[in-house]
């Protein structure tokens, strides 16, 4: 177990990947580790610490040692669909035996962690807070990449891109808003608290320090933004299709004329 000097414990959570094969994932932990499934999340008992897996790709350990923890994501990583080259990280320290449960300066306090179901509420809040920073960055990366276009409409009036190019950033484009938006209902609250309403509260109390309302609405907000930018490149391919067609008509009637005059004169 990690034992910190000021007498807190340490808590990490890591996004290793897009998501789990987790029916197969849990059949292969609680057949070799000491193992608990509730409705959505795997609990690893590391003698008296502990590792909640989740199906979409993220794993929180508390108080595990560095070793255990090596040991336990090569064994993920096997079930891993779509792993991440870049893990995202985040880490908070926690004390228990505190007169009630808060949060503060990134220490979470609890009055008793003999209920494993309280780090089970716990670690949904911060599952959720490191997926939705995943999609975050990945949105913003999108944005970034994109950006050039609009400004090279606005300043010249075109996109100089060709046909097959700019199919290629539409369908970059879909492919990350419609991975954001087919996972965005994760951010929703957890069918756990379906089961277990009594702990909602310490859920929620997580969930506002880690502010994932106002994160999931500015993430909508930067969504709507590349939904635009994809209606603006479908426009752009449609009037550019239409103005090659235009001027292909206009070839044609005009070889038509000259053939016409020639046939005439001669």
């Amino acid at each position: 177990m990690i034992h910190m000097t000021d007498n807190t414990l340490h808590c990490i959570t890591l996004c290793l990947a897009k998501d789990f094969d987790f029916n197969a994932l849990s059949q292969e932990l609680l057949a070799s580790r000491r193992a608990v499934l509730f409705k959505d999340v795997l609990m690893i008992d590391h003698n008296q610490a502990y590792s909640m897996i989740f199906p979409y790709g993220v794993v929180v350990h508390w108080n595990v040692e560095l070793d255990e923890r090596r040991k336990l994501q090569t064994q993920l990583c096997e079930f891993a669909i779509d792993l991440h080259d870049d893990i995202q990280e985040d880490s908070f320290r926690y004390k228990v035996n505190a007169q009630q449960h808060r949060i503060q300066f990134d220490t979470i306090e609890m009055e008793s962690d003999e209920d494993k179901k309280n780090l089970v509420a716990v670690s949904h809040a911060m599952a959720q807070s490191i997926k939705l920073a995943s999609f975050e960055r990945k949105t913003q990366q999108t944005i970034e990449k994109t950006k050039h276009l609009p400004e090279s409409l606005a300043n010249t009036g075109r996109i100089n891109l060709s046909k097959k190019a700019l199919a290629k950033i539409r369908g970059q484009l879909f492919l990350a808003n419609s991975d954001i938006i087919l996972k965005f209902d994760l951010l929703d609250v957890p069918e756990f608290f379906w089961e277990h309403p009594e702990y909602q509260a310490l859920y929620l109390q997580m969930s506002n320090y880690l502010e994932l309302s106002q994160r999931t609405n500015v993430l909508s907000k930067k969504l709507d933004t590349i939904h635009t930018l994809l209606e603006m490149l479908a426009d752009e391919q449609k009037h550019h299709h239409s103005s090659t067609l235009e001027w292909i008509i206009i070839i044609l009637i005009a070889v038509e004329i000259i053939i016409t005059l020639i046939e005439k004169l001669v």
